[in-house]
């Protein structure tokens, strides 16, 4: 009897500290669904231009999120989200934002599977009104969002990652972060920025290198500058951007540049945006390509959209929009979520890769 209680108490003393940090711990179930149906219109390969009605899941999501207070100011902090396909079911576990890190004053330190810096310039120029997703994302061209990293994409969520997070510094923030390909090419990718938001003012400067992760001895650079003021009734927004690539025995380059306008209308958000990338430049040949920027003549591209938000409470809100992607005569940009394949889609067609849409959604965020 006498070993029992003992055992007992020694049971209660080791459990008593567990209890303890387990009431410190903080766990988050959290999601959004977000659909929208879309009538899509391109130039296809027999030269028809037929109207495609489509019913999109954009960027849908399912995660649980949590910190554990470790004493001292320091937080053990973790996430694992995943996707959920709306419109057709399915999803990718851990497929989103998932990671695990420390948080304390110094700053935050995160491993595993996230955006990088040089996406936190998007937000300041971009559609977030509509989440900066679905076709009328504003990533289309800028960044060549549609394109995957292995292709010369500058807007992906990058893997086996190493990310640090300044403090805020009178509204100064730094980050860094570092992605290996963990192959035998040892492809490596670099991104890093400095932000400022303070008061009415936004700004953004960020840089982002893939090395060797389109091939071997390749090196992909993008750097983007961004700026929003806020009016009062009117959000300001303006963007700049340089792509360079190693590519065709050459470089090939090219400029972007973009104004935007988010407008407090009655109880919702109206939002204008147009971007504009000069023709494709550098020492590579004619007709270079990666993903949708071509080196020579007629290959710039114009994208314009407008759209309204209308909130229908806290958590559930429904918008309208329309997309155009104005490519020049050798140009093969495309919607950044949800895409069209210009280059197959043009069937080779030297003109009217011009993908527009008109979009109506609705999102409920849990």
């Amino acid at each position: 009897m006498n070993k029992k209680l003992v055992a007992l108490a020694v049971a209660g003393v080791v459990s008593a500290p567990l209890a303890a940090q387990a009431q410190t711990a903080n766990v988050t179930l959290y999601g959004r669904v977000n659909a929208t149906a879309e009538i899509v219109q391109t130039r296809m390969a027999d030269g028809t231009k037929p109207n495609i009605y489509r019913v999109s899941a954009n960027s849908s999501r399912l995660g649980v999120r949590g910190t554990e207070s470790l004493g001292g100011g320091l937080n053990a902090i973790f996430q694992i989200e995943s996707s959920v396909s709306t419109d057709a079911g399915g999803g990718t576990l851990g497929g989103r934002e998932t990671f695990v890190g420390l948080q304390g004053g110094w700053g935050t330190v995160k491993i595993g599977n996230f955006l990088a810096p040089y996406d936190d310039i998007h937000p300041i120029f971009g559609n977030v009104p509509t989440l900066a997703t679905s076709i009328l994302s504003t990533a289309a061209v800028w960044a060549q969002g549609p394109v995957s990293k292995a292709l010369g994409g500058f807007d992906a969520r990058l893997g086996n990652s190493i990310r640090y997070d300044s403090p805020n510094f009178s509204g100064f923030t730094g980050s860094f972060q570092a992605s290996t390909g963990e192959n035998a090419a040892h492809a490596m990718i670099y991104s890093m920025g400095g932000f400022y938001a303070n008061g009415p003012i936004k700004a953004g400067l960020a840089w982002e290198r893939n090395e060797k992760t389109r091939g071997a001895g390749l090196k992909d650079d993008a750097i983007s500058l961004a700026g929003s003021y806020n009016f009062g009734i009117v959000t300001v927004g303006g963007v700049y951007e340089r792509l360079k690539y190693d590519a065709g025995g050459g470089d090939l380059k090219r400029d972007f540049y973009g104004v935007s306008a988010t407008a407090n209308l009655g109880p919702g958000q109206l939002y204008a945006f147009w971007g504009h990338a000069n023709d494709g430049k550098g020492s590579a040949a004619d007709g270079t390509q990666v993903g949708g920027l071509v080196r020579g003549g007629d290959t710039s591209v114009d994208q314009y959209e407008i759209s309204y938000t209308y909130p229908l409470s806290k958590r559930t809100l429904t918008y309208v929009g329309y997309v155009r992607i104005d490519n020049d005569t050798n140009a093969r940009y495309t919607f950044n979520i949800n895409p069209v394949n210009q280059s197959a889609a043009t069937g080779g067609l030297a003109s009217e890769g011009k993908p527009q849409g008109l979009v109506a959604g609705i999102v409920h965020f849990f």
